[in-house]
């Protein structure tokens, strides 16, 4: 899948391939420390989020999740 974005696609399969192998070699046997992924992530919700204004996507109310974010616990 590509990213909203064009010139963020290229970022978005990177990520995801770094984040399927870190979930795969480290999470999944109990490593949850270590992700190399979480700068390449910001980078890539940056990127995202100014094509969404480009794109002049209404996003008001919108809150972005990322690293060290948490769903708060009474939303459904």
């Amino acid at each position: 899948m590509n990213s909203v974005g064009e010139a963020c696609t290229d970022m978005k399969h990177e990520y995801d391939q770094r984040f399927n192998c870190w979930f795969a070699e480290n999470f999944l046997w109990g490593d949850g420390s270590g992700n190399l992924c979480t700068d390449l992530f910001k980078h890539h919700q940056q990127c995202v989020q100014e094509a969404i204004k480009g794109k002049e996507i209404p996003i008001e109310g919108l809150e972005f999740m990322g690293h060290n974010k948490h769903k708060p616990e009474n939303s459904s």
